[in-house]
């Protein structure tokens, strides 16, 4: 596997086709995947096409350096920024910055290659916080101080097999000017203090455990550049009331005459095929522009209104395989690799996620959007603690005593203003008997109605 750095999830039409023809040489091995951190992962490279392939990186602006390991990963940010008619702040300038410090132009910054952990950065840009702040090591808030833009700062999210936590306020305001500088300062903290023994215990959110906020602050502000932090502004500028926005389907960007059509790729796996017809999308109706999205989806900006029917009419989106109307369980759908390709994962996640919601789908019938995760195991790579379902891969004893397959089912995800991390629902479920409880737990908490009932009632 081979991991990018698309900071903000933006891409082009070239890059696209450059990754559909490396994956087209690996057969059934070779497929990309959207992540959960707005990037592409690309499966089947073989180590001896390793440097052919860089270069290949390289030539169309693309590089995989710091994607893994102990680094900062792939900087987040609004999937719609620059085209949303709402948008706050357009985050692309900030998350390109940060990118550029993080990788130092993409020639290498060993000064955080080696952090006592992966470490995960976002800028908030919307009202509707596509970006999921709460579950990130640093997130930017856009914030006014003293009639000057910046952000306030919030601290330590993060997920782990022992543990999640949301983050925390910094009590912290930077100027957008200040957006790398106070990256640099939070990451020497933690590189300098952070833990290195249990990985278990090695996020900063650790860290800030340990020495408390505070004190956590004052490592922070001892190396800024002037040795100042200032305090939090207020208020941030996000609507806290803000319903967030289905971005899925077609909408109007500020751009006069202008819209961009979100479209749902199931669990975020692409074939080469699927991928070149992106790009030929991305150039025929657009301005060669892609975007991911942190649910694993693409939106397609800049598309003319007067093309719009013709987009819509164009056979990838309408074989269901990348449509921009899926159902309320699919469109919700999010999954990680899985046992298929991840030395990690307890049990296959794709293609079961998918069976599982096509199954209840036949079962009930979901009045809104039900977000379900699945995860191949306890590093949620899937985010199964934001979902309002979600499924951590296990192994468990049937019926009959046979070790098979199971999923740890969590409930009570939120995302948005009033995020909240899930809760155990129920453990060890086989993932054989998942259907019926997972259709139970849609008419429960979720106001699902029974397929017959609602045959009965027409």
């Amino acid at each position: 596997m081979m991991r990018l750095k698309l900071p903000n999830g933006v891409t082009t039409s070239e890059q696209t086709r450059y990754l559909a023809s490396v994956i087209e040489a690996y057969g059934a091995d070779g497929c990309a995947d959207v992540t959960t951190r707005q990037n592409w992962q690309i499966r089947g490279v073989t180590l001896p096409d390793v440097p052919a392939i860089l270069d290949g990186l390289r030539a169309v602006g693309l590089t995989s350096l710091q994607s893994g390991m102990d680094n900062v990963r792939n900087p987040v940010g609004n999937p719609l920024a620059g085209v949303d008619p709402h948008e706050i702040v357009d985050t692309r300038p900030y998350t390109n910055l940060l990118s550029s410090y993080v990788t130092n132009n993409s020639q290498g910054n060993p000064t955080i290659t080696n952090l006592p952990r992966k470490w995960n950065v976002c800028v908030i840009g919307s009202h509707d916080l596509y970006e999921h702040p709460h579950i990130n090591d640093l997130a930017y808030m856009p914030a006014v101080k003293d009639g000057e833009f910046g952000f306030n700062l919030l601290v330590g999210g993060f997920i782990s097999p022992k543990r999640w936590a949301e983050a925390l306020p910094l009590d912290a305001w930077v100027a957008g000017d200040d957006v790398v500088p106070v990256c640099k300062a939070i990451l020497e903290a933690y590189r300098d203090l952070g833990s290195r023994g249990n990985r278990q215990k090695t996020r900063m959110m650790w860290l800030i455990d340990e020495l408390g906020m505070e004190v956590f602050r004052s490592e922070v502000e001892k190396r800024m550049p002037n040795g100042v932090l200032e305090r939090a502004a207020p208020e941030d500028l996000v609507d806290k009331r803000w319903e967030r926005r289905d971005y899925l389907g077609v909408h109007p960007q500020k751009q006069e005459g202008l819209s961009y059509v979100g479209l749902h790729v199931p669990v975020g796996r692409l074939q080469a095929a699927d991928m070149f017809e992106l790009a030929r999308l991305a150039d025929e109706y657009g301005t060669g522009e892609l975007r991911l999205t942190v649910e694993q989806n693409i939106v397609l900006p800049n598309v003319s209104n007067e093309r719009l029917d013709a987009l819509l009419a164009e056979p990838l989106l309408q074989e269901q395989r990348l449509s921009p109307r899926p159902s309320m369980l699919l469109r919700g759908l999010v999954a990680c690799t899985g046992n298929q390709f991840c030395g990690q994962a307890i049990i296959e996640t794709k293609a079961r996620a998918l069976q599982v919601a096509r199954e209840v789908e036949k079962r009930v019938a979901v009045p809104r959007p039900v977000r379900m995760h699945w995860t191949g195991c306890p590093n949620s790579c899937g985010q199964v603690q934001v979902a309002d379902i979600g499924f951590m891969g296990c192994l468990t004893k049937d019926s009959d005593g046979k070790i098979v397959e199971a999923a740890d089912i969590f409930v009570g995800g939120r995302v948005g203003s009033d995020s909240h991390l899930a809760d155990v629902y129920r453990k060890s479920v086989p993932c054989k008997d998942l259907v019926p409880i997972v259709a139970d737990l849609l008419v429960e908490r979720f106001g699902a109605v029974p397929r017959e009932r609602e045959e009965d009632e027409e």
